[in-house]
């Protein structure tokens, strides 16, 4: 039997007030994607909405391109995969073995508020199978209980820093900062320099700090499955 993974990816694209465009970060999906599948692991691929995730413009701008952004630009499987994607409500924990968040800063607004996220991850987590998340998607469990208590408190977490956030100059536009939000919930946060690949294990929970962290965060889950 294969393993199955289930990507959620957000469908919220405007970045709060500014009239620009948000979305998830096409590394955050590409490189997860290409480090599971290449294993022969089965990634389908579920957004809030289904059908066309919208894709952070920036993301595809040419300074962020990596070897497997250009990979996705040319595999038709998965561009066509990323035109069909399930709607969330419409998942089933049961049929996966793992799920995983891509961030770009769509989460923040949709994902974040979404009861169905939120019971799908905590599902997940109750049914002892791993939750992996990288960069903004650590937001997204923001109001994630189990047995009434916030999934991260107690739990060793990381997620997009402060500086990191200030850094691209939205800290005024996010409806919150992942960093503090992690810590408010009882997560143990921890960071490392900025920009520089750090993924965190605690139990079933991967959570990475940014985009240059989603191939070790899929390495990880990797491992797991």
């Amino acid at each position: 039997m294969n393993k199955k993974v289930l990507f959620v990816l957000t469908s919220h694209d405007e970045l709060g007030n500014t009239g620009l465009k948000t979305g998830f970060w096409s590394e955050e999906l590409a490189a997860p994607y290409y480090t599971l599948t290449d294993k022969g692991i089965d990634v389908v691929l579920a957004s809030v909405k289904g059908g066309q995730p919208p894709i952070d413009p920036k993301s595809e701008d040419p300074s962020f391109q990596t070897d497997t952004t250009s990979r996705m630009d040319k595999d038709t499987i998965l561009l066509e995969k990323l035109k069909n994607t399930t709607p969330l409500a419409e998942v089933k924990m049961e049929d996966y073995d793992a799920v995983f968040y891509p961030g770009g800063h769509g989460p923040l607004w949709d994902l974040a508020e979404s009861a169905t996220s939120q019971k799908l991850i905590a599902d997940f987590y109750t049914a002892n199978k791993p939750v992996a998340f990288v960069c903004h998607a650590p937001g997204v469990l923001k109001d994630v209980k189990v047995n009434g208590e916030f999934l991260v408190n107690g739990k060793n977490v990381t997620g997009f820093t402060n500086t990191e956030e200030e850094a691209v100059q939205l800290t005024d536009v996010v409806p919150f900062l992942v960093e503090d939000m992690l810590v408010k919930n009882g997560g143990n946060y921890t960071k490392i320099a900025d920009w520089s690949p750090y993924a965190v294990v605690d139990g079933l929970l991967i959570t990475g700090q940014n985009p240059a962290s989603s191939e070790k965060v899929a390495e990880e889950l990797l491992k797991m499955i």
